[in-house]
């Protein structure tokens, strides 16, 4: 190895003295090797195979294994959806597509690519792409109950009717059905008016059986009626005999006519001196109730609730209509029956009021209503005693339901527990999907309107590249940008967040539809946080607090600790019994909520007769010289110089003096002098007017109708 070192050596230094010298060293035999024939290897490629092996080996170390993000991609992407599966900004797209045939400027978020260039962008982002799996959903299978097909003639058997009492508020509806049932309703109900629906069973003298509905005759009251009227057989319109057709009794009438049930008329209060029946009777016929002695089929008595005169003559008519209509009902098979009402009872936890329609209710009876289910723990009648079973038209209160169901909704029996919940899942699995139907119609619009308000903000800039357009958003946006989060989610509309308790589902419903017709929106926004049944709570208050609202409860309660939290809060808590009394107070408190309105009250009005100059130390004051024509003037109040038409100055008085008096108030007839506090430039015939600003109190704009 040594040896051949120095050989190379010696060659380099031959080559730079004499390159003939080293080519005649080079074909001397000696150096030749005698035992090969081959011919011999130069340095120049020995050096050039090392090098060779000796990169591809350090190659070999370098490279490493990088692993990159993978983007799902589908036909027909948006520039924006690209973005959004690539975790970038719209600007990233715009940029991987510079120097490509694409039109970069003419590119919008909603703009559709082409799959190469949907390829390119992920490409050229050092990203892999993959395809979108086109996932099938399985239809659900439907596990809801429906009610039983009509039964076989052969098995019905005759019924009790189910009697709903409708009329006007405190036209003698629940007095009519004490005076039938022998009780004092009456004396127990708040304001001396119905709020609730009450299911009854009345045994008359005769021995018939008749099932009667007390609905509340108030105008919050509308779906109680509308559902009254549903669950009966037929419907006995209390009308006042001093009193006349009022709107809820009109609501009635139309109530009975869209659930398809005769109508009864009880002119009620005959007793009373100023009654007068025929008027009754005619002012019915302007609503197509024709009665007997007009030529028509309606049945209309005189009674008097209060007396209880021909209440007798009311029933006989009612069971004979009853036989006419010919009710029967299967007494087996599967129950069926319609929920009333519903409430959380503190001892037996939730409760409704049902209407038996077919079959018998006996205790552990799995029954669905809406998206409750119950198995059936004990049933009681109207006066609370427990009974065993209810047939139909009976009314009964059942308990044992895991939650409350709503008033309104139709009671089925099902077979076991099992298939009681299999019905509820699926009754709420096909709520869920049309709420997000709707949810994703409601997304789709807010899209399109965000889409409008995006073009319309580009419409502008269309002449510019984006990269001038995206420094001109910037700028346009850079005080939106600059706000922080806590103080952008700040509105600046008025608002009142409610939360709303009740007894009953009912009542709740019925707050509910009232609170649906709030009109005045423009003025200060109405939100419901939260409503439910039962007390009100420490939650209910501690939502309240935390959103700012007000708790209105409606024959509830709240216990001493609730309360003393809601003072520490400062959270309002308004409990009423009466639902009247409940709307005003939620009026006045939407007034309050309101901005005062500046009004003027003018006190007085003066004429410039002359002016004239008063020299005050070194410097003159222009005085004008006037007659008060109306009222006073009132140095501390505000004045307006008017000219023709025109407002010339508006402000204090610096003097106010009568002869050379100083004077506070200067009144009709008299003359004065004043000086403006300023630079005025009175002329003769200007009016002054002396006004005081005074602020009014707003009121809300919304009339709930009552």
């Amino acid at each position: 190895m040594n040896v051949m070192s120095s050989v190379m050596r010696g060659a380099r230094r031959l080559v730079l003295v004499d390159p003939a010298l080293l080519s005649h060293f080079l074909s001397l035999p000696v150096l030749r090797p005698t035992r090969s024939s081959a011919p011999l290897l130069t340095c120049e490629q020995n050096r050039k195979f090392a090098s060779k092996q000796v990169k591809h080996q350090r190659n070999q170390k370098v490279k490493a294994k990088v692993d990159k993000q993978e983007v799902e991609i589908r036909q027909r992407m948006t520039a924006a959806s690209l973005a959004e599966a690539m975790n970038k900004d719209f600007d990233h797209v715009l940029e991987a597509l510079l120097n490509t045939s694409v039109d970069v400027d003419s590119l919008e978020p909603d703009s559709v690519l082409e799959e190469r260039w949907i390829k390119e962008v992920v490409t050229r982002s050092g990203m892999k792409f993959r395809w979108a799996k086109l996932s099938e959903s399985r239809e659900r299978p439907n596990r809801d109950v429906q009610r039983r097909p009509p039964a076989d003639p052969s098995l019905l058997k005759p019924r009790p009717p189910v009697v709903t009492i409708m009329g006007h508020v405190d036209h003698g509806k629940t007095t009519l059905l004490d005076s039938l049932r022998k009780s004092q309703i009456v004396s127990t109900e708040a304001g001396g008016i119905t709020q609730h629906i009450g299911a009854f069973l009345v045994q008359l003298p005769t021995g018939e059986k008749i099932t009667f509905l007390d609905t509340p005759g108030h105008a919050a009251f509308s779906s109680m009626r509308a559902r009254g009227a549903n669950a009966t057989d037929i419907v006995v319109l209390v009308v006042a005999a001093d009193d006349g057709v009022m709107n809820q009794t009109v609501e009635s009438i139309q109530h009975a006519r869209r659930a398809k049930v005769p109508i009864i008329v009880a002119v009620n209060k005959c007793d009373k001196p100023q009654a007068d029946p025929q008027r009754v009777k005619q002012e019915l016929l302007a609503h197509d109730v024709v009665c007997e002695e007009f030529g028509g089929d309606v049945q209309a008595i005189h009674v008097s609730a209060l007396k209880g005169d021909n209440l007798l003559a009311l029933a006989e008519a009612t069971v004979a209509l009853a036989e006419v209509l010919e009710l029967k009902a299967e007494p087996s098979g599967a129950v069926e029956g319609l929920v009333i009402e519903s409430r959380t009872d503190k001892g037996r936890g939730p409760v409704t009021s049902a209407i038996i329609q077919r079959g018998t209710l006996r205790r552990g009876c799995v029954l669905v209503a809406g998206k409750s289910w119950a198995k059936v723990r004990f049933l009681f009648d109207e006066n609370g005693r427990a009974v065993t079973e209810a047939g139909p038209s009976s009314a009964v209160e059942v308990v044992g339901w895991k939650e409350l169901p709503s008033a309104g909704d139709v009671m089925v029996e099902v077979e076991s527990e099992q298939r009681a919940r299999e019905a509820v899942e699926w009754r709420s699995h096909a709520e869920e999907q049309e709420k997000l139907q709707e949810e994703e119609s409601v997304i789709e619009l807010k899209q399109k309107l965000h889409l409008e308000e995006y073009r319309k903000e580009r419409a502008g800039l269309t002449h510019l590249s984006w990269r001038q357009r995206k420094s001109a958003l910037y700028r346009a946006n850079k005080n939106k940008f600059a706000v922080r989060p806590s103080e952008r989610t700040q509105k600046d509309e008025l608002s009142l967040p409610l939360i709303i308790k009740g007894d009953v589902d009912g009542s709740v419903e019925a707050i509910l539809n009232i609170l649906d017709g709030y009109d005045a929106e423009q003025q200060c926004r109405l939100e419901v946080l939260h409503f439910g049944i039962g007390d009100v709570s420490e939650n209910d208050v501690n939502m309240a607090d935390t959103f700012t609202g007000s708790i209105y409860g409606f024959n509830v309660a709240a216990g001493r600790s609730v309360q003393q939290l809601a003072v520490r809060r400062g959270v309002p808590l308004r409990l009423h019994t009466i639902i009247y009394k409940l709307i005003d107070e939620l009026k006045d408190e939407l007034s309050g909520k309101l901005p005062p309105l500046l009004s003027e009250n003018v006190v007085g009005e003066a004429t410039v007769l002359s002016m004239f100059d008063v020299s005050v130390g070194k410097k003159k004051v222009p005085v004008a010289g006037c007659r008060v024509q109306k009222g006073q003037l009132d140095r501390r109040l505000k004045f307006r110089l008017i000219r023709g038409r025109d407002t010339v100055w508006e402000g204090s008085l610096a003097a106010l003096k009568h002869h050379k008096d100083e004077v506070q108030t200067v009144k009709s007839g008299m003359e004065c002098g004043l000086s403006a506090d300023g630079d005025v430039d009175f002329r003769s015939g200007d009016v002054i007017v002396c006004f005081e600003a005074l602020d009014t109190q707003q009121v809300t704009s919304w009339d709930p109708g009552f």
